[in-house]
């Protein structure tokens, strides 16, 4: 094998590919489509995907990073605006409280002017360096004086309660347009299009006949209501990202900065590299581990996919299929504890449910979620013969723990903190002093002053799309405030469920309806926006179901519920035809994002059943838990998952005729089911299927 040159690669602006790690693969000699592994100690890479194509495809995918270009002063002015606006905030976070108001008020101001000035309303200006439009400054301006007119007469509004002067409305107008306009530089259209919707609702339903009009409010009462309640713009989703959501990031920036991510790479190799179908299985593990500091399925998917895409593609994989496996892998991290996606830490503030419950609520379905995936890429690499690594190419674990397992405290700092019942901020906080602390143990990762500053720009960075998106989730919260909106759906989505007789099958109508609203809502629109619409709307449908039947207490049922719409809200970032995690795969290895996208859906079926699972058997959320009934379910749901993933492939011992595909399925899907003569027969037929096969398998041998 020719030697392959390292080459360190410059970090992106929001969670890039790694440091350390080497992006390569042989182009000229190379067929996507083929589907027999080549011989790994003959491959040649030469090809690395440049810095250019990743900026590329995390510009078009990802609004967070079509950043304007700046050099020299300005790129100067810029950075040092970002890290006075990270340091205001750990200010106003941890030492200076002020009322809720005044310290959501002021976030979304400083959001809404970095939006202004770090993100062009056509991509095209990003080709001009240290070019900022005249309209963008006056913008910039006017979303700072609106929210700065909020905090600097809160106590007088405060005093006037809902008796708003004129001055008042047209404040409260202007802001919320200029909001409006910031979501779509920096979320993009359909976030915009959805909340708009809300709007329009509000002021036209008074001109909508049946039990969803209303008696109809002015435009005054609306923008004053979003503008300056704290049901409306500066509403709780604004409130956790102004929190902890933004201390999170702030955590992932530092860790980033320590190298971790390259860490991450170098471990999933070290564990995985040499297995049957190593390159594929280092990607799961690799971007399931980056998901602790990157929050972004897209930038996660870019991030790793950079690195683990080519080479799954120079070891055999089919282009679509060696997307799909980033895509999906890069998706399910945001429901991987300890440190979830950002949606997790508002269902958090949402709900009223400790942090570290939710956390532990989502262990065992997102272990089922890697299972599958991690299933299927097994059964898929025996299918097509596709070899792991070569030894040379696989690191040692133990030296790499030796030299950066250190790393790990600070993630590892968050547990222990949130275990003993510190709030969610004050674990973040501790934790980044923790990773500060830590990377001094080597030079090599060592946080110098220059990579402070840093991490804080990053950190402030990384929030802007974040806190634009919470916002305008804001104002959807407002409207069904406002109207009613959420009684009304939940009445009606209960009436057509009453025409159902059997329980199970009312309960299970309203789940199937909740999970096709939460695909399609998901079609471009950030998961935490995308999570705090189905919570406002559905999930109390839901909860009213589950508590009606008896054998639940109330903050159970709400967990449930929470947890059922923030999986399958996360699920829809590669769910065709708009799946942005899958487009953002494809456009790293080069296939199709229809493809990818039907690829990653079947390597991630976990993600459409396991919810439905944990409705039936809260067990799984570790409520009222059992050991036993605990252990039980796991086990069984590995099995099950197992079972559906060799069935999707067609492979168990060796490949399958379609009539041992859907019982090995059918058999898995049992397994699944908490009850034990399901599981039983399910054990059988798999059991059954496995002799079969080896059977098969050995009668050639035999004869010879």
């Amino acid at each position: 094998m020719e030697d392959q040159s390292e080459k360190d690669l410059k970090q992106e602006p929001q969670c890039p590919a790694e440091d350390s790690a080497k992006v390569l693969v042989d182009s000229q000699n190379e067929d996507p489509e083929k589907s027999t592994a080549p011989n790994t100690h003959e491959v040649s890479i030469n090809e690395e995907i440049s810095e250019e194509e990743r900026n590329r495809i995390m510009a078009q995918y990802d609004k967070d990073s079509g950043t304007r270009n700046f050099t020299g002063v300005p790129e100067q002015i810029m950075r040092w605006l970002c890290v006075a606006f990270a340091v205001f905030m750990i200010g106003i976070t941890i030492f200076w409280r002020q009322p809720p108001q005044i310290h959501r008020a002021a976030f979304v101001g400083f959001v809404t002017l970095l939006t202004f000035l770090l993100f062009p309303a056509n991509k095209k200006n990003n080709i001009k360096v240290n070019y900022i439009p005249w309209y963008d400054l006056t913008l910039a301006a006017i979303a700072v004086i609106c929210f700065l007119y909020y905090v600097i007469n809160f106590d007088t509004i405060a005093r006037q309660m809902a008796f708003f002067t004129f001055e008042n409305r047209i404040f409260a107008i202007v802001g919320i347009c200029v909001l409006f306009i910031a979501s779509k530089r920096v979320v993009g259209l359909p976030l915009m299009i959805v909340v708009a919707a809300f709007v329009a609702y509000a002021y036209f339903g008074v001109h909508i006949p049946g039990r969803f009009g209303h008696a109809g409010f002015s435009v005054h009462r609306i923008s004053t209501f979003l503008f300056y309640d704290l049901e409306g713009i500066l509403g709780t989703p604004i409130g956790a990202a102004s929190t902890f959501i933004f201390m999170f990031l702030l955590f992932g920036a530092f860790m980033r900065l320590t190298g971790i991510g390259a860490f991450f790479i170098e471990l999933a190799n070290a564990i995985a590299g040499k297995a049957t179908g190593g390159p594929a299985k280092v990607a799961v593990i690799a971007s399931s581990l980056q998901a602790t500091i990157c929050g972004s399925s897209v930038a996660n998917t870019v991030a790793s996919g950079t690195f683990t895409i080519p080479m799954m593609k120079r070891m055999g994989y089919n282009k679509n299929f060696a997307g799909a496996v980033e895509a999906s892998s890069s998706t399910g991290g945001q429901l991987l504890p300890p440190i979830m996606g950002a949606a997790a830490f508002l269902m958090a503030e949402i709900t009223g449910i400790p942090y570290a419950q939710i956390a532990l609520a989502a262990l065992i379905p997102a272990l089922l979620y890697f299972a599958c995936i991690f299933a299927t890429v097994h059964f898929e690499s025996k299918k097509n013969n596709l070899k792991g690594l070569p030894p040379e190419m696989v690191p040692k674990a133990l030296p790499l723990f030796l030299k950066k397992g250190h790393l790990l405290l600070g993630i590892a700092s968050i547990v222990f903190f949130l275990s003993q019942g510190f709030t969610p901020t004050m674990s973040a906080s501790l934790g980044i002093v923790v990773s500060i602390v830590v990377s001094m143990i080597r030079k090599d990762t060592r946080l110098t002053p220059k990579k402070f500053f840093e991490a804080l720009e990053l950190g402030a960075r990384n929030t802007v799309g974040v806190g634009v998106a919470c916002a305008m989730a804001g104002i959807v919260v407002g409207v069904v405030t406002m109207t009613g909106l959420g009684m009304t759906f939940a009445n009606s989505m209960l009436s057509l469920a009453a025409g159902i007789q059997h329980e199970t099958f009312r309960l299970l109508a309203v789940l199937f309806f909740t999970m096709i609203a939460s695909l399609i809502l998901g079609m471009g629109v950030p998961t935490t926006a995308k999570y705090v619409i189905m919570a406002t709307v559905t999930a109390p449908v839901v909860v009213r179901l589950l508590m009606d039947t008896g054998s639940l207490e109330q903050m159970h049922a709400i967990l449930i519920a929470h947890m059922f719409v923030f999986y399958f809200g996360t699920d829809a970032d590669i769910t065709p035809p708009v799946g942005l995690a899958s487009y953002a795969a494809a456009a790293i290895s080069k296939g199709s994002p229809i493809r990818t996208s039907a690829q990653a859906m079947r390597l991630a079926a976990a993600a459409y059943f396991i919810p439905f699972i944990f409705v039936f058997s809260p067990q799984m959320l570790f409520i009222n838990p059992n050991f036993f009934e605990i252990l039980y379910i796991s086990i069984s749901g590995i099995i099950g998952i197992i079972g559906v993933s060799a069935g999707l492939i067609g492979f168990l011992v060796s490949r399958m005729s379609w009539w041992e595909r859907i019982l090995s399925i059918g058999a898995g899907l049992m397994m699944v089911d908490p009850g034990w003569q399901t599981t039983l027969i399910g054990i059988a037929i798999l059991v059954g299927l496995f002799l079969l096969q080896k059977q098969r398998t050995q009668r050639p041998k035999a004869l010879a």
